[in-house]
Parts: C-alpha cells; structure tokens; sequence
C-alpha cells in the first residue's frame, strides 16, 4: 500500500476523537436537485457545522494529534476565512492558544468571528500566500506548529468523517460530488468510500478559474494554476497539496470546473429552494449537478457536499444578483428614446403591458452618439425567468424600440 495514503484506521480514530465536539450535520433531500438530475438527490449540510464549513473537523484531529509539548507552543495558521475560524475554535476547545495570519483585506465579518473563537489576528498582505509566509516564520520564531489548511493526513483523517457521516444517513449513496481547492475534503472522503464503500463514484468540481487539479492530475503531480480568478474563495487554491493528491489520484473518479454563472445559480437556488445560505465555494457541487448533469453519468442517490456557509453579506448581495441575471430574472437594456414628452411613458408602458418590474431608470442626454431630439434610457426590469425575459424583448421590439441588452 501506497504509504502516503491515509488508512482506515486513522479515519476511525478520528472519528472517535471528533464524536463529542463535532456536529453530524442534517442531510437534506432536494426535489429541484432530482427532478433536475433524474436522481434521488441530497445535500450534506457542512454549512451547519459548526463555525459554518467542514474545516474544524480537520484542525481539530490535527491539533488534538498534538503533543502536549507542542500544544504548550501553541499553533499557527493562514487563512482568509473558514480554514482560521476552524483552527481558532478548535485551539480554544483544547486550550491552546491560536495565531492567525489572514490578509488586510479579509472580509470582516470572517475577521470578527475567528478573534471571537479566540484567535490573535495578524493582517499581512494581500494574498493568502504572503499571509502564510508570514506564519511560517512566525512558527519558527516562535516554535508555534504551524497548522496547514489541508496538507497532512490528520487534516485529511478528520475530513474523512464527512464520508463516514454520508454512509451513515445515505446507506445506499452511489455518487458524491465534493467542492474541490487544495484538496483536503475530497481526500478525505474518497479514502473512507474506497475502504467503506467502494463502488461509490466521488466526484470533484472546481472553479473554471480557478483550476488546479485537472493539470495536476495529468501531469501526475500537484502543479500550480497559473492563475486565480473565481467568486469561490474558499476552492481558490493555486496548487494541491502533496498529501491530498495521493488519496485523490487513487481514489477520485473525476474532477470536472464550474462557471462562475453556474455558481452563482447554485448559490442562488440553495437560497431560494432549500432556504440555506451557502457561500460560492461551498455551492461548487451543486453547480455541477445544474449545469453537467448530463456529462457526469450520475448513480443514485446523489449527495452534494454543501462544504461551507460562510459569506459576508455584501458578497451574498452581489453573488444574488448575479445569480439572478445568470437565471434570466434580471434584464438590462438600453434603449434609445425620442426626447419629448411621452417617449418614457410608452417604453415603460410596454414593460409595463408584458408583466415585468421595473427596478431602476436612467436618463442620458450625453451619451455618445445621440442626436439632440434623443436620450437614452439605461432600463433594469425584473422578469420571471428566461422565456420571461424573451417576450419583454420580443415586446420591445414589437414596439419599435431598438434595443441592446446590456446582461446575458
């Protein structure tokens, strides 16, 4: 057996060690999910955990794995958001004294809930890779563990046993579909189903921009992405660690990319249908099964890894937005208009007549290209859907409004 790969007993073990502190978190049926797939499908609410995402289990089995000695130090992490609150409230849990590196410009809500769960903040740079340079110097300054995000096989162990909780509430699973960034979660549940349930397809899916595995996988080794771009902050890892990618390339059946629109949708539909606030990186799974269904030879019953809920609130807003005119329920025009009385009034008469909602007006005299008698109208409307959308276009046609649609 391959050494670098994580045991069944080591899973055990942390299991036992997580029982009294963790939460097994409600698994959700999702009829929208089933209908859409053609499968039973259900959601695994690790949005409920406790701090809001799958990442205590994994600092906790590390640090509890601790010496004494080493506990005495204390320990030491970088992170942006869910990887600090986990670490932070699992070092309280088991009294030791937690550092935290986290970026300037960290959203604040992730910065007031990791010193609530106890941690000392240090705000350095403006990336997460310069945040943990700046803890692993401080580990050896000041003989403080540093504890990794994801890469070693206590992290690895202690997510495992979101697999064993699967199994437990779906006995008869047959595909999981995990979000995936430096590979921690996936890791960990692919290991327990390779011992525990073999015949369980575990599927991967990361951010379109943001997509480390794929070339990793082919290459043979973790290979950096050459860039980050995506809303998924959480899964926005640029390289996977060493020990993930072992149990991943032997126990993962695919990786498969989402678009940011597809994230979006997720989000918003995990919102709307299943009344539970999930942040992008956490709503990758869903994605998948909305936009790839198809592509993915699904066996049922399905389960989507709902891997985190943390998001600030202004995200949440913009993230809303953008999953409602990805899902066609916003529409913005502009719309050229003569320039006397009457010409606003017949526009907004024709949205009017076609059942949409007009959420926002802009006049413009001075845009470029206007004759004197014109203005144009920068129109936002809200619509019921995409076929929705169609006919208030087709309408402004009939109308004579010559229109350039300003979203998808």
């Amino acid at each position: 057996m391959d050494p670098d790969l994580i045991t069944l007993d080591h899973i055990n073990a942390a299991a036992e060690r997580l029982g009294p502190v963790i939460r097994e978190t409600p698994m959700i049926a999702s009829r929208v999910l089933s209908e859409r797939t053609g499968q039973q499908a259900w959601l695994k609410c690790e949005n409920l955990q406790r701090t809001g995402s799958f990442k205590p289990r994994g600092a906790y089995n590390r640090i509890a794995n601790l010496t004494d000695e080493q506990r005495a130090r204390g320990v030491v992490a970088a992170s942006a958001g869910n990887h600090a609150q986990g670490v932070a409230w699992a070092a309280t849990e088991l009294g030791t004294d937690s550092t935290v590196f986290m970026p300037v410009n960290v959203a604040l809500p992730k910065l007031v809930a990791t010193k609530a769960y106890g941690a000392q903040i240090h705000l350095v740079g403006a990336t997460i890779a310069e945040a943990l340079d700046a803890a692993g110097e401080f580990a050896e300054q000041h003989g403080a563990v540093l504890i990794h995000p994801f890469d070693h096989a206590d992290i690895v162990a202690g997510q495992a046993t979101v697999g064993l909780e699967i199994l437990k509430q779906i006995p008869d699973v047959e595909t999981i579909l995990v979000p995936t960034g430096g590979g921690g979660l996936i890791a960990g549940i692919a290991a327990a189903m390779h011992y525990l349930a073999p015949q369980v397809q575990v599927i991967g899916v990361q951010a379109e921009g943001a997509a480390a595995w794929p070339a990793s996988l082919t290459a043979g080794r973790p290979t950096r992405a050459p860039s980050m771009s995506t809303m998924a902050d959480g899964i926005a890892v640029p390289m996977p660690g060493a020990v993930p990618f072992s149990q991943v390339r032997a126990f993962v059946d695919s990786i498969r990319t989402v678009s940011e629109e597809a994230l979006s949708r997720a989000l918003l539909l995990c919102l709307e249908r299943a009344k539970l606030i999930v942040e992008p990186a956490g709503a990758a799974a869903v994605a998948a099964l909305l936009t790839s269904a198809a592509d993915l030879d699904l066996r049922g019953p399905v389960c989507a890894v709902l891997s985190g809920g943390n998001i600030d609130p202004l995200v949440l807003t913009h993230v809303i937005n953008h999953g409602l005119r990805a899902a066609g329920r916003y529409l913005a025009v502009k719309v050229v208009i003569p320039d006397r009385p009457g010409g606003l009034s017949r526009l907004l008469g024709v949205v009017s007549e076609s059942g949409a909602s007009v959420l926002d007006v802009v006049h413009l005299r001075t845009a470029p290209k206007l004759a004197l008698d014109e203005v144009e109208v920068m129109l936002t409307v809200e619509t019921r859907g995409r076929d929705h959308r169609d006919e208030v276009l087709a309408a402004l046609a009939e109308g004579g409004f010559v229109v350039t649609v300003e979203n998808g």
